[in-house]
């Protein structure tokens, strides 16, 4: 090393002092121009605030000493009617459908079974119990030749992690890969969070061509899954207005 390396320094240092000193006196002037400001601000006479943009806005009235408010009834209070017979807000089953199979007759669901439709059945089980999973309450029904359609109301615990709002999230991810949806579906009218895809059809040699429509959307604490598969082309009309009456009984 040169033996001038040293000197060479020193001036870089009283440069970053000249400015830090630059500085510091900014902000004694910043705040002393504040202190003026605030000094000249007290000695003047307040001035009325303009009136609001809705002067004709109406707030609530308290109610008289000793009166409490009456509770909703159970046909208006969204968290009472969820916590009763989950199978009751199921859509009822369309006249002239066929009893489906793969569902048990008493339409619950178990958790491990609901696990066991996922790809990877021991990591999903694991997810929705680190969700707080309560039940799912589920339909289904068969129309026409082949067409079938599932309805799952999953609900969760009450708690610090808001289980039906993040499962549905999650799903909704996966619809736009190409092994789903390959889209970034259509928002279901009447919901905030709500997405109804129609699947392209696949084919494959020696087999029917397989048609696809899916809806997600939660409602409080209960998340939603409706499925709709034939060898038929399925109308948007078809996903959408299951989707919207469901969403109507929540």
């Amino acid at each position: 090393m040169s033996p001038d390396t040293p000197s060479a320094v020193r001036p870089r240092r009283r440069a970053l002092r000249t400015v830090g000193l630059i500085a510091v006196a900014a902000v004694l002037g910043l705040v002393g121009g504040i202190a003026v400001g605030y000094g000249i601000q007290a000695q003047r006479e307040p001035t009325a605030l303009p009136p609001l943009n809705q002067p004709d806005l109406v707030h609530p009235k308290p109610l008289p000493k000793g009166q409490k408010a009456k509770p909703l009834p159970a046909s208006e209070d969204r968290q009472a009617k969820a916590q009763g017979d989950l199978r009751k807000l199921l859509l009822p089953k369309p006249a002239g459908a066929k009893k489906d199979e793969f569902v048990d007759d008493d339409g619950w669901m178990p958790v491990y079974e609901f696990a066991s439709h996922f790809t990877e059945p021991g990591g999903a089980l694991d997810h929705q119990l680190d969700l707080d999973i309560r039940r799912v309450a589920v339909t289904a029904w068969a129309t026409g030749e082949h067409k079938r359609t599932e309805i799952r109301l999953v609900q969760y615990r009450a708690g610090d992690v808001l289980g039906a709002e993040e499962f549905i999230e999650d799903q909704q991810d996966y619809m736009p890969d190409e092994d789903f949806a390959d889209s970034e579906g259509k928002e279901l009218k009447g919901s905030a969070n709500g997405i109804y895809y129609v699947f392209p059809v696949q084919r494959k040699a020696g087999y029917l061509d397989m048609y696809e429509a899916r809806a997600y959307f939660h409602r409080g604490d209960v998340a939603v899954e409706i499925f709709v598969v034939d060898t038929k082309k399925i109308a948007e009309t078809y996903i959408r207005s299951l989707a919207e009456r469901q969403l109507g009984r929540l």
